[in-house]
């Protein structure tokens, strides 16, 4: 499974990067939300997006309209510091797959990926 991990924060980024690779997954990171879009254009065999709500210049929730729009087969799931349930509603009512808090459970984490792969595999049997 191949993931975008979109996080300002380099540490937190790299860290769950590697822990991912250590899974399975074939990990792929951006700094920011154009840098993730401008990825996606390069790359379209992602299958989901690992996408943090608070960055600076473009937020989360403008990506993932971007995203929704450009790359309608990717699974999005996004991540946040910060426990905000309109931002949450409003990501899910924009198409993310599920909405995650910080510090993530890499094990969660995990399940959430693998659950919005096996979705995104039905939906193209469907």
């Amino acid at each position: 499974m191949n993931i975008l991990l979109v996080d300002d924060e380099q540490d937190f980024r790299e860290t769950l990067a590697k822990r991912l690779t250590r899974r399975g997954f074939v990990a792929s990171t951006a700094g920011s939300a154009a840098e993730a879009l401008a990825w996606l254009k390069q790359n379209a065999s992602v299958d989901a997006v690992v996408l943090d709500v608070k960055m600076p210049g473009m937020d989360g929730i403008e990506a993932l309209k971007h995203i929704a729009a450009s790359h309608p087969g990717v699974a999005v799931l996004m991540l946040s510091g910060h426990a905000h349930v309109e931002t949450a509603m409003k990501g899910l009512e924009l198409g993310a797959f599920d909405y995650l808090m910080k510090p993530v459970d890499i094990e969660e984490l995990v399940f959430k990926l693998q659950d919005a792969c096996e979705h995104k595999a039905l939906k193209g049997k469907a």
